[in-house]
């Protein structure tokens, strides 16, 4: 199944997967618009993009219980982990990946919530090829690291 959200729209993983689902990772993927001719190369500025994706854990209430992102790569539970952080959006395939074992989410967290923001303050118009995808995922055991099923 492949869902298409709009900025600040939501979706809730438990009521399509009735409880079956385990772990998800998050990919982050993007290139930046190359910059041509003559003065886009002199005057364009860096052809490198650094996105950055986060997952805030959330209380009921909306209070951030944790927060995992390229200056903390795992939350304090253990139940997510980041894969470091992409300066350029260089190479193919996910960027940039979120690990979520859904199965060690400690239970006063009621929401995820995942951000995808520009750290150097560059536009979305600098960036082309952009996607951000949740994919079920498989747990491994040795080290507990995610695998896309």
């Amino acid at each position: 199944m492949s869902v298409s959200l709009q900025k600040r729209q939501t979706i809730s993983l438990a009521k399509e997967s009735k409880g079956q689902l385990k772990s998800v990772q998050v990919g982050l993927g993007w290139d930046p618009v190359k910059k041509g001719g003559f003065l886009g190369g002199l005057f364009g500025g860096s052809d490198s993009i650094d996105l950055d994706a986060s997952c805030a854990m959330l209380a009921l209430n909306g209070d951030m219980l944790d927060l995992v992102w390229f200056r903390q790569l795992e939350s304090k539970c253990g139940s997510i982990r980041h894969s470091g952080d992409n300066l350029t959006g260089d190479g193919d395939g996910d960027d940039e990946v979120i690990y979520i074992d859904l199965t060690k989410i400690p239970s006063n967290v009621e929401y995820l919530a995942i951000t995808v923001n520009s750290f150097r303050g560059q536009t979305f118009n600098e960036v082309q090829n952009a996607f951000c995808r949740v994919v079920k995922a498989l747990l491994l055991k040795s080290g507990n690291y995610p695998a896309v099923w």
